[in-house]
C-alpha cells in the first residue's frame, strides 16, 4: 500500500470515535440541562402598584345665605393655583351707619356668621387664620380728623363657644397667624365644618373725631397639609 492510501485511510478509522465523544458530550449536557430546569419553584407578581395625591379644597359658607355666599379655594382658576379672592363674604358686616357701642360691647354689633369645611379628599395639619394690616379711608363726607379708627373698632372671631381672637383690628393685625382648629382640616362629608362668627363695634370710647371713617382688612385663611 502506498503512503497516499495511507494517509487517507488513517482519518477515517478515527471518525468513529469523534461522533460516539461528541454523543456522548451531548449526552451529558442535556442531562445537566434537565437537572437546572426540574428545580421547584414559586412566584408572586405583584401587578398592581399605584399610589396617587390627594386635595385639600377650602370652602367657606356665609350662613345669611343669597347670591355669592360661597366661595371656594379653586374659584380663582385651576386646583394648581388652588387660592381664590372671595369679595362677597364680609367678615365685618359691610355697615356704613355704626355708632360707638355701650360699656358692655351689646350695642350697634355688626354680626357675621360663616362657615368653613374641606371638600377635597386629603387631610391637612392645619387650618389658620392670616390678618392683614388694617386700612382707614373716608366714609363719605363729613369726615372726623382720627388717624387710628383701626384702634377703635373691636373684633371678636369664636368658633362655636371657643374665642379665637377678641380686641382691636389694629391688634389682630399686628398678631400674626392663628391656629383656628383641626375640624376643616378633615374631607367631607365626614369631616365637621368650622363655624365662626364674628361681631364688630366701635368703641364705646371714639369722639367726634372718629364720624364719617371706614376700616378694611383683609383676612386669608389657610389649609396646610
Amino acid at each position: 500500500m502506498s503512503d497516499h492510501s495511507r494517509a487517507i485511510t488513517r482519518p477515517r478509522r478515527f471518525r468513529p470515535l469523534l461522533i460516539i465523544a461528541g454523543l456522548a458530550g451531548a449526552v451529558v449536557l442535556s442531562l445537566s440541562m434537565t437537572n437546572t430546569f426540574s428545580a421547584f419553584t414559586a412566584s408572586i407578581n405583584n401587578s398592581v402598584n399605584t399610589s396617587a395625591s390627594g386635595t385639600l379644597i377650602l370652602q367657606e359658607v356665609n350662613l345669611a345665605g343669597g347670591t355669592g355666599s360661597t366661595c371656594n379655594s379653586t374659584d380663582g382658576g385651576t386646583i394648581s393655583t388652588n387660592a381664590s379672592t372671595c369679595a362677597t363674604i364680609n367678615k365685618y358686616g359691610g355697615s356704613t351707619t355704626m355708632v360707638p357701642t355701650n360699656t358692655g360691647g351689646t350695642t350697634s354689633v355688626s354680626t357675621t356668621a360663616i362657615t368653613f369645611k374641606n371638600t377635597g379628599t386629603g387631610i391637612a395639619q392645619s387650618f389658620t387664620l392670616t390678618p392683614g394690616a388694617c386700612t382707614q379711608t373716608p366714609n363719605g363726607t363729613p369726615n372726623g380728623t382720627a388717624t387710628d379708627f383701626c384702634a377703635k373698632l373691636n373684633v371678636s372671631i369664636k368658633s362655636g363657644t371657643t374665642v379665637i381672637f377678641t380686641g382691636t383690628a389694629a391688634a389682630l393685625a399686628s398678631g400674626g397667624a392663628i391656629n383656628v382648629g383641626a375640624l376643616a382640616t378633615v374631607p367631607a362629608p365626614n369631616g365637621a365644618v368650622v363655624p365662626i362668627t364674628f361681631a364688630v363695634t366701635v368703641d364705646n370710647s371714639a369722639g367726634n373725631t372718629y364720624q364719617g371713617l371706614a376700616a378694611s382688612q383683609p383676612l386669608l385663611w389657610t389649609l396646610s397639609s
